[in-house]
């Protein structure tokens, strides 16, 4: 991987950062956006073997993975509620490393 490209993946991934009481985390369906993925449907089941993987190195998934429902703005100027989910530093590392198997 070229070196301008994994400095431009990081800076994005940096700019998707949230705080929340001094917690950071990520918004997974921003997460899916920067890597690529069209569909929720696709990515919720990388984020689902993410979980399984930090239940397999023995970390509490809901201390890595928060489920959360946000409103999301339509074509139409209207809103509806989604379901997205909060990640932690080590679930991004977690669902990248899934993107690799």
């Amino acid at each position: 991987m070229e070196k301008d490209l994994v400095t431009k993946l990081h800076k994005n991934f940096e700019d998707y950062a949230h705080d929340q009481n001094g917690t950071e985390f990520w918004y997974a369906r921003d997460l899916q956006k920067l890597l690529g993925y069209n569909e929720w449907r696709n990515f919720e089941s990388v984020v689902e073997k993410a979980k399984i993987a930090c239940s397999g190195a023995k970390q509490a998934i809901s201390d890595h993975f928060v489920g959360v429902n946000k409103m999301v703005d339509l074509g139409s100027g209207s809103q509806r509620e989604v379901n997205d989910i909060m990640l932690t530093r080590y679930a991004c590392y977690l669902v990248g490393s899934k993107l690799l198997l």
